[in-house]
């Protein structure tokens, strides 16, 4: 019997793939037209073309999927987890670092937020977060809240992790922006670390450091974020909220 398989979507939403194969298709249309009319050299140019969109329609889908999974893996293993945590993750679109998070807390719980827009990520739903944590084994220690990153709903001090994968940018105002940065540091334990990964999350960490956070380091990741775009990265900012005292 076919096993049920997690589906994470594609970040960006629906907007991708429509135009990969716009272009694709008008590329390819017009090599066949250059062809026809006996110019070869517009022919083999429209060949190229088409075969760097195919390029980067690939790079992008596995940016968005195995590529992004995998960065992921990295980073959560290098906060050497002890399994017992309350983790946040900030605009979790349908799980994928919130349930590679839940995975890791046999003992704790992965908290996701998200406002579930469509232009954020194909399929963007609620239910389809809780059916992927359930598909994945991890369901029982999964709460998926609708929430928005700027007026989040949680005490002072609720989580001793806080994560975000590519969710801030879509917010637009950068004093948006940094209200939602500020009520990341808010719900963070003291000595709790925070991982963001974004478009030039960089921009993040003067509004981070003016927070109180410590330990504010900025990084640029590698290929596997590139979204097939030659020398562009996804940057990682990590913080730390201090111990009063």
């Amino acid at each position: 019997m076919r096993r049920d398989r997690a589906s994470y979507g594609v970040d960006g939403g629906y907007v991708g793939t429509p135009i990969f194969v716009l272009a694709e298709a008008g590329l390819l249309a017009g090599a066949r037209w250059a062809k026809r009319r006996h110019k070869p050299l517009t022919a083999a140019a429209a060949k190229l073309a088409a075969i760097a969109v195919l390029g980067v329609a690939a790079g992008y889908f596995y940016t968005s999927g195995p590529g992004k999974r995998s960065v992921w893996k990295d980073l959560l293993d290098e906060l050497g987890l002890r399994g017992d945590e309350h983790v946040l993750d900030i605009g979790c679109g349908r799980g994928a670092v919130l349930i590679s998070a839940a995975r890791r807390l046999p003992r704790g719980r992965a908290t996701g937020v998200d406002i579930w827009r469509l232009r954020d990520q194909t399929g963007n739903r609620r239910a389809a977060t809780e059916r992927n944590a359930i598909i994945e084994g991890v369901g029982e220690r999964v709460d998926v809240v609708d929430a928005d990153a700027r007026d989040l709903p949680f005490p002072p001090e609720s989580f001793d992790v806080v994560l975000s994968s590519l969710a801030l940018s879509n917010i637009a105002d950068s004093e948006e922006r940094a209200k939602a940065l500020r009520e990341a540091v808010r719900v963070l334990r003291p000595g709790g670390p925070m991982r963001i990964v974004d478009d030039r999350a960089d921009r993040y960490a003067p509004v981070l450091q003016s927070a109180g956070c410590v330990d504010v380091e900025v990084r640029q990741l590698d290929w596997r974020t590139s979204f097939g775009l030659p020398g562009h990265h996804l940057t990682l900012v990590a913080a730390r909220k201090p111990v009063a005292g």
